[in-house]
């Protein structure tokens, strides 16, 4: 070691000469000088010599720039410095020689400078192509761009923005070209339309065919409907219905000597109106059901009205002939009451009795509604775009969201792209009435659809689509509307709510419900009715209304709000059964509508606390004032009613209540009695009260709790 450094001196002194000592006087290099090259050199001993050859042959080299850039001695551990740093000086010269090569092309700048120093480009561009425009190099273009936050390379794309900025720090003017119609990265925005329907009076008379009439029974509750169905479908539909109400819309279709016909059979009861009201919409001849021992009811006459609204054929069935009580004249003699004039006394409605227990006058039913439908002469296009309304919705476990449809013209098929609603769906599986798989639906035909993304509203239409892209796009644009109406609606601050609150004094009592039901019609019809409980004291809210079994998330649900669940011919899960004993939340199963409402009716009723009614009972004037051993006691006169023991008691000084409270001693002399009587004397004591005056009134009476009503 000691050799080597000695021979490095001797080295750098000829190359140096006398300049050597000016960097021996800095003393921050020197260690960093001694102590590298400890290392190298003793990992590569036989180096050194090189090393010293390369700085006689370096140092040759830099004698000529010495005067001009004074530079310290050259040591061992700088000249590795200066090595490491070499093809900085060898790239700093590039751009000084750069120049003399574009000095060649600084004619072609010139039609630049012809144009005005306009450069008109389509943005996005490249930098690359933008400094061509310009006659410049690209690097010079993204240093530029540093300072705009923009780290590019020569192919980044740059907006028109960028590009105006870089013409303007150049001196040139941008002009922007708009790009030709239909050109750009931005494709045209695609309009997706549902289908218009047409109309069978405006399709070509070679595209229509005969198609199958739909029926619907419609009648009060408890007439028949359900039953003249039955012996005409031969099946027992009424053995499943609970309590031998139907409470939802079913569609069959019935074949009588080679005519089909579609029937609807809707529920009788009040709370079912809408469900009528959506069934004579959809429906093209109304059997109208009434007894002959019980007449036109209200829901007939609701029936009624529904059917003349919508512009349908009535034909009236007499029901139940068969019983002694049976009166068919009187029927026909209501009909008249209610503008429907039979033909019997020479109007326009045919009337035909029948018995759905022994089958009399079916045949002579079907027979004329076979007829009706040749003189409606009905018909479709089965090629035109498939349009269905929904007549009834469900959510099946394991199967998913399905619905009841009539076909109204076109076809339906497996594996249709379709749009109901606000939702898209392809229709994955077709069922018909007697729950075979079939393939496609005709016009007039009901079938049960599977393939609905969720479940649709009772009244929506089927609409076939072209394609599922289209489907799912119009699905899109029709939700993100409902989104915005929503969003759009008036809200009140909470703190509002709060103030409003505060000023009325007759808030109303809140009943929350969460109901889920077997099929979305009957959901529909419950809620309706409970909503038209007119109450101003109890108002019913309901967090949630939905097809299908109790679930779990339905419990936890309804914890968080604090609602009774109300389930109707639905199941609860398994799971949501430990959840119910986890949460504490109620719930109620019920199969009859009745129950149901009554059962809400009670519970309203439950949140209000009984009215308190207060019952004055007498007076007594105080005359006396004893003092005993346990404070005082009131001699008093009874001058009206009575003083019960038992009673509350006020005093009343000068027309102003002093006390009130109950009343703990009540004696006619010695004795204790519970009743002192008008114009007896008497001695009281009001529980801890002492300070009694003369001529003050002893008030007495009592206090009923009275229950409220809705």
């Amino acid at each position: 070691m000691a050799n080597q450094e000695q021979k490095k001196p001797q080295v750098l002194d000829l190359l140096g000469g006398k300049k050597k000592k000016k960097p021996a006087e800095q003393p921050s290099p020197a260690p960093a000088a001694a102590q590298a090259p400890a290392p190298t050199q003793k990992k590569h001993t036989p180096s050194a010599p090189k090393k010293e050859a390369l700085d006689l042959l370096g140092s040759q080299k830099k004698r000529p720039k010495k005067p001009e850039t004074p530079a310290p001695a050259p040591k061992s551990a700088q000249q590795q410095v200066a090595e490491k740093k070499a093809p900085a000086p060898k790239s700093a010269p590039a751009p000084a020689q750069q120049p003399k090569k574009s000095e060649a092309p600084k004619p072609a700048a010139a039609p630049a400078a012809v144009t005005g120093g306009v450069i008109n480009v389509k943005a996005p561009v490249s930098v690359a192509e933008l400094a061509a425009q310009m006659n410049i190099k690209p690097f010079k273009l993204i240093a530029e761009l540093l300072p705009m936050g923009v780290f590019a390379n020569p192919s980044t794309s740059l907006d028109g923005d960028q590009i105006a900025a870089l013409c303007e720090k150049h001196g040139f003017s941008y002009e922007r070209v708009k790009r030709e119609k239909g050109a750009g990265v931005k494709a045209p925005v695609e309009i997706v339309k549902e289908p218009e329907a047409i109309a069978p009076e405006e399709e070509p008379e070679d595209h229509l065919k005969v198609r199958t009439p739909i029926i619907t029974v419609m009648g009060h509750v408890d007439h028949g409907k359900t039953s003249l169905l039955d012996y005409i479908r031969r099946t027992k539909v009424v053995a499943g219905e609970a309590g031998g109400i139907t409470q939802h819309i079913g569609a069959y279709s019935v074949d009588h000597n080679g005519n089909i016909l579609t029937f609807i059979d809707t529920p009788g009861h009040a709370i079912f109106t809408e469900m009528r009201a959506r069934g004579a919409d959809v429906t093209d001849i109304v059997v109208l059901v009434v007894a002959a021992n019980d007449g036109i009811m209200p829901q007939t006459k609701e029936a009624i009205m529904h059917a003349k609204a919508a512009g349908k054929t009535i034909i009236v069935a007499v029901n139940k002939c068969d019983l002694p009580a049976a009166d068919p004249v009187r029927v026909r003699t209501q009909l008249m009451e209610n503008d429907l004039m039979p033909t019997d006394f020479g109007g326009e409605i045919e009337c035909v009795d029948v018995s759905a227990h022994t089958g009399a006058g079916i045949d002579d039913l079907l027979d004329l509604l076979c007829l009706q439908a040749e003189v409606l002469e009905l018909k479709a296009n089965p090629k035109a775009n498939c349009r269905a309304s929904i007549i009834e919705a469900r959510m099946e476990q394991g199967k998913g969201s399905s619905a009841t449809v009539i076909v109204q013209s076109g076809t339906l098929k497996v594996g249709m792209p379709f749009i109901c609603g606000p939702y898209a769906g392809k229709v994955k599986t077709l069922f018909n009435d007697q729950g075979k798989s079939i393939k496609k639906v005709t016009p007039g035909m009901p079938a049960e659809v599977s393939g609905f993304l969720q479940t649709p509203n009772v009244g929506d239409e089927l609409v076939e689509m072209d394609n599922e892209r289209a489907a799912r796009k119009l699905s899109e644009e029709r939700q993100e509307e409902l989104r915005q109406q929503r969003l759009a609606a008036p809200k009140r601050s909470r703190m509002e709510d709060i103030l409003a609150m505060m000023g009325d004094g007759n808030q109303k009592a809140v009943l929350k419900l969460y109901l889920k039901g077997d099929v979305q019609g009957s959901v529909e019809a419950i809620k309706k009715a409970i909503m038209d409980i007119e109450s101003d004291k109890v108002e019913c809210q309901f967090i949630g209304a939905s097809a299908g079994p109790i679930s779990e998330s339905d419990i936890l649900l309804a914890s968080s709000s604090d609602a009774v669940i109300l389930g109707f011919n639905v199941k609860v899960e398994s799971n949501a059964v430990k959840a119910v004993k986890r949460e504490g939340v109620q719930v109620k199963i019920f199969s009859i509508v009745y129950e149901l409402i009554d059962q809400v009716k009670d519970a309203m009723l439950g949140l209000l606390e009984p009215e308190t009614r207060e019952t004055i009972l007498g007076h007594a004037e105080i005359r006396q004032v004893f003092k005993l051993n346990k404070g005082k006691a009131a001699g008093s006169y009874v001058s009206d009613g009575k003083m019960l023991r038992t009673a509350e008691a006020r005093v009343l000084r000068d027309g102003q209540v002093v006390f009130d409270g109950k009343m703990s001693t009540l004696r006619r002399f010695q004795d204790e009695v519970e009743e002192v009587k008008s114009g007896l004397e008497c001695g009281i004591r009001l529980a801890d009260y002492n300070d009694y005056e003369e001529g003050d009134i002893i008030e007495c009476y009592s206090l009923e709790k009275i229950k409220q009503t809705l």
